[in-house]
């Protein structure tokens, strides 16, 4: 048998008690309708994140720890566009899975490649977040070279544990729709060593990383409430410079929620899944999740427009003085993460 899932005790595998395991389970119709969602999802996604990163990319030797931490995001989030999606588009409107196993293999590594690499680097732009906030001695050592170690770590990190599986620990197999692959859940009701491998990819690879980004704003509103009352004694410029923080810390903040809002959901059928009853989660419910938790990669360049369109509106509505300014070269893009140089007032700008 090609597959080389270890079965124990009598365990039988969803995808091996229907027949043929990537014959889609779903009506024609909507393979088709998934088929163009995913379609238009990819396209925006591809297209948004390629010109984030076109745009941060052109000013690569002038890129500050901010922009390091955004093209990394962009990278990923298009890995996950480009990789994956043409397999499920293409297997979607054939109505079957189309790549055998070891394509299988290679989209649920890519799919859990890119998406680790995503929420572990907005882990860490929500930890920078609350120390750059809570702790404002921190952001006066952080340098370019400690932004590309967290980006070397962060890629390391997201390869061990999507590489797992594939050396032996966990497998990867089609979704019970047929037409898609991931991580193999259903191994926890095989073997010991299934168990172990779901709790560690649910705890090392959701909930470690959440319960940071959760601490991080929480930590970061309390803050900010406690010190309302410093922030009207500050002079002119650091009012200033605390804004901007602040701004920085809202988007960061839109887009980790925008990740989880899209992939919470696919975890919790993920885990019912796992821990419950065979066919606990019915097939047709299974894809909604599923097809939300694509959709994720496409947030990150709309949160990046709406930001900059509201700038220009505000720049609008006093144009007559903001023209008389010197134009900016920066990149207009925003950066997720930042540090604030000390800045005259009317110079400071935002970088998200």
């Amino acid at each position: 048998m090609e597959n080389e899932t270890s079965i124990s005790s009598g365990y039988i595998p969803h995808y091996l008690l229907r027949g043929d395991p990537f014959a889609s389970k779903l009506s024609k119709e909507a393979d088709i309708v998934a088929a163009f969602y995913i379609l238009v999802i990819g396209i925006l996604s591809a297209t948004g994140n390629g010109y984030v990163m076109y745009m941060t990319f052109k000013r690569k030797t002038k890129l500050k720890p901010p922009e390091i931490m955004t093209l990394n995001l962009a990278i990923f989030d298009f890995g996950i566009s480009v990789s994956g999606k043409p397999f499920f588009i293409v297997s979607s409107f054939s109505h079957r899975w189309l790549f055998g196993w070891q394509g299988c293999r290679y989209y649920g590594w890519a799919g859990f490649f890119f998406g680790c690499g995503s929420l572990i680097t907005m882990t860490v732009v929500s930890f920078d977040r609350y120390l750059k906030i809570c702790h404002l001695r921190y952001g006066t050592w952080l340098k370019r070279h400690h932004a590309f170690l967290s980006v070397v770590f962060i890629w390391a990190y997201a390869a061990f544990w999507a590489t797992m599986p594939v050396v032996g620990w966990g497998n990867y197999a089609p979704e019970p729709f047929g037409t898609s692959c991931t991580l193999d859940w259903w191994l926890t009701q095989a073997s010991v060593s299934g168990q172990s491998f779901v709790m560690c990819m649910l705890f090392f690879c959701l909930i470690f990383p959440t319960v940071i980004i959760v601490f991080s704003y929480v930590m970061i509103i309390f803050k900010v409430k406690s010190s309302a009352k410093e922030v009207s004694h500050f002079d002119t410029r650091n009012k200033n410079n605390h804004s901007l923080e602040m701004k920085l810390t809202k988007v960061a903040m839109l887009i980790c929620a925008g990740f989880l809002i899209a992939w919470i959901p696919y975890a919790v059928v993920s885990v019912m899944s796992a821990f419950g009853e065979p066919d606990s989660v019915p097939i047709p419910v299974s894809v909604v999740p599923t097809l939300l938790a694509k959709s994720s990669a496409m947030y990150n360049p709309i949160i990046y427009q709406v930001i900059d369109c509201k700038k220009k509106c505000v720049k609008s509505c006093c144009f007559q003085a903001w023209r008389k300014k010197k134009p900016s070269k920066t990149s207009r893009f925003y950066t997720i993460s930042g540090s604030i140089k000390q800045r005259p007032a009317d110079e400071a700008s935002i970088e998200i």
